[in-house]
């Protein structure tokens, strides 16, 4: 097969193919790279179409050592997920330029198959794996069309198609049965998480205001019985203790504890948490947990982490206490670390914190003052608050009064300490909106914030709001109210129909997160309960995995047997006159042709050999002529049955 005789509209239908496995990676892929690709496949395309000549070996070569070079100098190695795609792209591409037999359309169409697969290290989203199953089928139909050269493109459409239909029940049972082990079958490459939005590991001015106005999902969640009201739906995650004046650090590695150490002082809510992947160890809980999910631990300062990074949707049961007295992590060392703040920034808030001292001296009295202070101070919230210098307390506390929850935080926790009260900075999720369609209640990115939490000697560390002191909408009512302005537009719109379809989306991928993405071997037992059986070995699956693929392979194979057999009566006509003169002693040979046939059987069978001829022809002209109906198969069935040897 020469390139001047590759059929365009089959060359056509794989380069469509490629297209759409190659396409999505352009929001990925360098500019460079994407405008190479694209020439590359507009270039093969006209040679097909006008039949060129392909180029030479040298320019091959040369663009190639060129693309790999391109992707070095971009991503300084040609190894990890972004590196690797590109040149993935690349050399598909250039591949194109060299189809000159069979066996590189072969290559070409299975790179296409594994560039479509690449597209799930970006998205596992439900539009994702329709437009690669969609761009599995185009590719599969050019691949037939090489094949069968003489068909037309819609034919080899429909023939994917069938094939696709053949393979679904097979494929299904595959997913749902093939053991599983715990963890994804195929890691995803460590740089995939470069993008990932979620909670730092630091906080300073801006960088939860930045968060939240993103509405990506960071966790779901589903209550055992009625979930507790907004107010009280704080969820925990990074726990600061160093400031620098602009920026706060946790104190060090973390302590880890097996259990956890506080007082309840109310009844427990149960509940399940999905948490989406954000490539750090902690994880999100209802102030306070009180029980611990498998492999986790907890620190002194009660934030869940998991045993390695969270780099895929991950799935834990929890019990938590909104009420509660925590009295670990208060150790001479953690009071003391709870006490410093840097000395030469913020002069007029460390003068008014030591006259809170002087004059009250008490503790709470001090807290007290600090709540009145930022609750009379006609503060304003906003997630685009005014840039602050080196003073970024002072700044904000008594000259801009505008900002957001990492501001009101800072400010209120180094007023606490500057006045010698223990204070520190939690970071998480505060509210969540529940969906009426599934029940789960979801929580955004926009959901993010930053609350205190003071030592009170006897009540343990005691947590304060500080943007509830000064602006109670946002935790009463949300982002949406608090900041309508700046929230994502799906949270603050009031359009019914808008949320309606948002919430049925929502609950639609979270059944796909759970029961496609999230089927780990919990689900897959949970599924063959269903079925009677509670507790599956590897073997047993593994059983039922051979005995229904089989099952279903024999089915379609009959299907397909008598959908053959019923499909042409014409040759089931002729075969019953082979029999018939098979009886009489003429026996067709496997590579004997119908004329032949029926000239070395008229030639047995003279008195017969006018009706033989007859049958003969009229079975050449419906099964190799165009001119075949219903009346002439009906005919030369009538002159079957009237043949008698």
């Amino acid at each position: 097969m020469t390139p001047t005789t590759l059929p365009p509209l089959n060359l056509a239908v794989l380069l469509a193919g490629l297209a759409l496995a190659a396409l999505p990676h352009v929001l990925h892929l360098p500019l460079w790279a994407s405008a190479t690709a694209a020439i590359l496949f507009l270039w093969r395309l006209a040679i097909s179409w006008k039949g060129l000549p392909l180029p030479s070996k040298f320019v091959t070569v040369t663009a190639t050592i060129a693309a790999i070079a391109g992707d070095i100098l971009t991503y300084r190695t040609i190894f990890g997920r972004d590196a690797g795609v590109t040149l993935l792209v690349l050399l598909l591409a250039l591949k194109l330029m060299e189809l000159r037999s069979q066996r590189e359309i072969y290559v070409v169409t299975f790179l296409s198959y594994f560039l479509a697969l690449t597209n799930f290290f970006y998205s596992q989203t439900i539009p994702t794996a329709v437009l690669m199953l969609f761009t599995v089928y185009v590719v599969t139909a050019g691949l037939i069309g090489f094949n069968a050269p003489t068909c037309r493109p819609v034919e080899n459409l429909r023939t994917a198609g069938a094939l696709f239909l053949q393979a679904g029940p097979v494929m299904l049972l595959l997913f749902f049965l093939f053991p599983r082990v715990d963890g994804p079958f195929w890691g995803m490459p460590q740089d995939a998480f470069a993008g990932v939005t979620g909670l730092s590991d630091t906080m300073s001015p801006g960088s939860i205001s930045r968060l939240s106005q993103s509405d990506a999902i960071a966790f779901r969640v589903k209550f055992d019985d009625k979930p507790p009201p907004r107010p009280r739906l704080y969820w925990r995650g990074p726990v600061f203790w160093e400031f620098d004046g602009v920026t706060w650090r946790p104190g060090g590695l973390p302590l880890l504890q097996r259990g956890v150490k506080f007082e309840s002082l109310d009844a427990p809510v149960d509940y399940e948490i999905t948490l989406e992947p954000h490539n750090r160890r902690w994880m999100f809980a209802l102030d306070l947990p009180g029980r611990l999910p498998p492999r986790t631990r907890i620190s002194i300062d009660y934030v869940l982490l998991s045993v390695r990074p969270i780099r895929t949707r991950m799935r834990y049961q929890l019990r938590s206490y909104p009420s509660y007295r925590a009295t670990a992590g208060a150790d001479p060392e953690d009071i003391r670390l709870a006490l410093s703040y840097p000395r030469g920034f913020n002069p007029r808030a460390q003068r008014l914190a030591r006259e809170w001292r002087r004059t009250l001296g008490n503790d709470e009295a001090i807290l007290l003052q600090a709540i009145d202070f930022l609750r009379t101070g006609r503060y304003g919230y906003t997630l685009q608050p005014p840039l602050l210098g080196a003073n970024s307390v002072d700044e904000f506390l008594f000259d801009t009064k505008e900002g957001f929850c990492e501001h009101f935080s800072s400010g209120f926790v180094f007023l606490m300490r500057a006045a010698g009260v223990p204070a520190r900075i939690v970071t998480g999720y505060q509210g969540g909106e529940m969906n009426p369609v599934d029940g789960y209640m979801v929580v955004r990115q926009a959901d993010a914030h930053a609350w205190a939490e003071v030592w009170l000697g006897n009540r343990g560390w005691v947590r304060v709001d500080p943007t509830a002191v000064a602006i109670p909408l946002r935790v009463n009512a949300g982002i949406a109210a608090a900041a309508p302005q700046s929230a994502p537009l799906l949270m603050r719109t009031r359009l019914n129909w808008l949320r309606t379809l948002r919430d049925n989306w929502d609950a639609l991928g979270n059944k796909w997160n759970q029961w496609v993405l999230g089927y780990n071997p919990d689900r897959q037992r949970e599924m063959m309960s269903w079925f009677g059986v509670r507790s599956p070995s590897w073997q047993s699956l593994a059983m039922a995995l051979f005995w229904s693929v089989g099952s279903v392979i024999g089915i379609v194979a009959l299907w397909l047997f008598a959908r053959y057999r019923t499909a042409d009566p014409t040759q089931r006509v002729w075969l019953a006159f082979c029999r018939k003169l098979g009886r009489a002693g003429v026996v067709r040979s496997k590579s004997e042709g119908p004329l032949a046939f029926g000239a070395r059987a008229a030639a047995r069978l003279p008195e017969r050999a006018d009706a033989v001829h007859a049958i003969a022809g009229l079975y050449v002209e419906l099964r190799y002529g165009k001119d075949a109906d219903k009346g002439s198969v009906a005919r030369l069935r009538s002159l079957v049955r009237a043949f008698h040897p």
